[in-house]
């Protein structure tokens, strides 16, 4: 046996396996396993998953799901939510001829402190006006910024992901335009590890 060979077995030898686990909001649900060398070297690492593997619904499989490690709990690696995406095919699915795609982006503030980015997009039945996106993007606006100031981390995470907010954006903007499908397409955690606001635990 190489020198090599016997070097890059005992350099996992020395690795000690932890099991990534969702925050307690999203079920405490085992995301699988990572190897460390030093545990502090998980703090701050970002695993990436789907909803599907999380809700076991099959409907979940286009959202990605992004959650940071935050605290090891022996050899479970605790995690907040760090946001989240649709897939590049089931956006591509959304979009159709003759329709519009009204798309906005806002940087809210929940109400325990954590400061997020989140894309909207919404697509109608059929081309409406400027003057119409311009009042879609303003009740989008005005819905997120509500929820956000009311909800904390944990409860607008669920709700963005979940569908509960895009449903809340939908029943009043179809009201301005004919739409077949409102939602929160992406989320991102802005506010740095170092500064997150202390969690209340489940």
């Amino acid at each position: 046996m190489s020198t090599k060979t016997k070097r890059v077995r005992d350099k996992w030898r020395t690795k000690t396996w932890y099991t990534v686990v969702t925050p307690p909001y999203f079920g405490n649900v085992e995301l699988g396993a990572i190897p460390a060398d030093a545990p502090e070297k998980l703090i701050g690492r970002v695993v990436d998953s789907t909803l599907y593997n999380i809700t076991n619904d099959f409907s979940h499989q286009h959202l990605k799901m992004r959650f940071q490690i935050t605290e090891l709990d022996g050899k479970n690696a605790r995690t907040i939510f760090k946001g989240h995406e649709y897939s590049r095919d089931y956006l591509r699915s959304l979009v159709r001829r003759r329709t519009t795609k009204v798309d906005a982006l806002f940087s809210v503030k929940t109400k325990d402190g954590f400061t997020l980015r989140v894309a909207v997009s919404a697509f109608t039945l059929s081309r409406i006006k400027t003057s119409q996106e311009h009042v879609l993007r303003h009740i989008m606006d005005r819905i997120m910024k509500e929820k956000a100031a009311a909800l904390t981390m944990d409860q607008f995470a669920q709700e963005i992901v979940l569908g509960k907010i895009a449903s809340d954006i939908y029943n009043e903007a179809k009201k301005i335009a004919p739409l077949r499908h409102v939602g929160i397409r992406g989320s991102k955690v802005l506010t740095p590890l170092a500064q997150m606001p202390k969690q209340e635990a489940a």
